[in-house]
């Protein structure tokens, strides 16, 4: 699909608006303030798809964090500030946080998610960040609820013997898991509140003791050895 990734831009709040309505149906839409706040805070941090139309097909938000101030199990709104990013620390932060990524659904399949993935590895490297943390929420764990934990379903979807619209795609991004925790998003009934903790290091600036977070039962892989 022919689109231009650029940096938001308030004027786009309407356009972000529909898309919301059009991928979290049962969820409120990002809120005028908290884009504004974005655009304040981290105006570098925020993208958008747009088409040849003018429509806004996909978006991004992001935030820096310095991630010894937070616990693996925090939620979204733990990372995020409510939404609102004022945690947003440049001066000791070297985590990319990413706190949103959506594709309209008459967009999705077409390459865009990948397009904005590649700007937030792009911008993670100029700005000499170590790496990019997010929480993959658990898109296809409700249909699994009954048979697998949600650790298990995860394992599942690393080995490819599950596919999950959320976790699946990261993978194949370079991204790997680094724990699984409950309450990232508590009314999401897509989830169950489950997110799988996903981190993509940037080896431009990563070492070896990079490699070794996590859990380890989710194998983590590096380019300075086989496995670790």
């Amino acid at each position: 699909m022919n689109v231009e990734i650029r940096n938001t831009r308030i004027e786009d709040y309407p356009e972000i608006k529909k898309l919301c309505e059009e991928v979290y149906v049962d969820s409120p839409p990002w809120q005028l303030n908290q884009i504004e706040s974005h655009l304040k805070i981290f105006p570098e941090g925020q993208f958008v798809a747009e088409a040849e139309d003018g429509s806004i097909v996909g978006m991004a938000s992001s935030l820096i964090v310095y991630w010894n101030d937070y616990e693996m199990n925090d939620s979204w709104r733990d990372f995020t500030d409510y939404g609102l990013f004022t945690n947003h620390d440049p001066e000791l932060g070297r985590t990319l946080y990413g706190a949103e990524i959506m594709v309209s659904p008459r967009a999705q399949g077409k390459g865009v998610g990948k397009k904005i993935y590649k700007e937030r590895e792009n911008l993670t490297r100029r700005l000499e960040l170590l790496r990019i943390r997010a929480g993959a929420r658990l898109r296809g764990y409700c249909t699994y609820a009954n048979e697998l934990s949600p650790e298990k379903y995860v394992i599942s979807v690393i080995e490819g013997k599950l596919f999950d619209p959320t976790l699946s795609f990261q993978l194949k991004r370079g991204f790997h898991v680094l724990d699984v925790v409950r309450g990232y998003l508590r009314h999401d009934p897509e989830s169950l509140g489950y997110a799988a903790v996903i981190e993509w290091l940037n080896e431009e600036e990563a070492e070896p003791k990079d490699y070794l977070k996590g859990n380890p039962i989710y194998k983590v892989k590096s380019p300075f050895s086989s496995r670790v």
